[in-house]
């Protein structure tokens, strides 16, 4: 019976880290994870390295996110500038294009 328990334990710890992944990257639930959990009574502790690796997970997305929305907020953008460049530097590629012996 001890071993059964333990097996449960096990089970109910694996279930709770999918369905981690599964909010985290918006995957459908799994109605048999949710039953593990709720039969190992919600007494379910993910292990010392799983919990620093989902905790690190967490944070990088974080940082991604306000990186993000740094670049968003970016006010004094002038597109029609960097338009420019990137014409002017597609048209020197191409009269170098021309130039090539090669081609």
């Amino acid at each position: 019976m001890e071993r059964d328990a333990n097996f449960a334990q096990k089970k109910a710890e694996r279930a709770t880290v999918r369905t981690h992944f599964r909010e985290k990257y918006r995957l459908p639930k799994n109605e048999l994870d949710e039953s593990q959990i709720q039969l190992a009574a919600d007494d379910v502790e993910l292990p010392k390295e799983l919990a620093k690796m989902i905790q690190e997970d967490n944070e990088e997305e974080e940082e991604k996110d306000s990186v993000i929305a740094q670049l968003s907020n970016i006010q004094n953008l002038d597109l029609d500038s960097i338009k420019d460049k990137a014409q002017a530097t597609l048209e020197d590629l191409k009269q170098s294009a021309e130039k090539c012996s090669i081609m």
